[in-house]
């Protein structure tokens, strides 16, 4: 790109806001794309679907990259209050979004009226966050297809 370290500096101001700037436009995308496709299909159990196997990249190297906001979580958990401000701000439209889809999939019978939404709403994001890191870690494809699909049929057979 031709960019000098002193320009970046002088653009972003330290490596850690460049940091934190990449992130957010990141999660911005991410959270976007995510919602889109739990809100593509007149099935609501079928947009959380479509949700959870569309973070699974078809891609070995893509998948083996990571997912930046998972990458975060990791190494700085909750020891840096901006990074930690920033995943409560995306990470909470897209549960709001998910909340909404797992209402209205308990309303159109696709899963069970004793279906706790919040808890199931955290096994979804936790299914998605453990895809990420067994992608990371070099699962195949169709291991990620078939948990994806496991969890899938979880909450509709609860």
């Amino acid at each position: 790109m031709n960019i000098g370290r002193q320009s970046m500096y002088d653009t972003f101001g330290d490596k850690h806001r460049l940091y934190l700037e990449a992130l957010e436009r990141y999660q911005r995308e991410s959270v976007a794309g995510n919602i889109r496709r739990l809100r593509s299909t007149a099935s609501p159990l079928a947009g959380i679907e479509a949700l959870v196997i569309g973070i699974i990249a078809s891609d070995k190297s893509t998948r083996e990259s990571g997912c930046m906001g998972v990458g975060s979580i990791s190494e700085f958990g909750n020891t840096d209050p901006n990074l930690a401000t920033l995943r409560a701000r995306s990470g909470g439209a897209q549960h709001k979004a998910l909340i909404e889809r797992l209402r209205h999939a308990q309303a159109a019978n696709e899963i069970g009226a004793n279906v706790d939404i919040e808890r199931a709403a955290r096994f979804v994001e936790t299914t998605m966050f453990g895809l990420q890191v067994a992608a990371k870690a070099g699962a195949s494809l169709q291991s990620l297809r078939d948990t994806a699909a496991f969890a899938i049929v979880s909450l509709r057979n609860h």
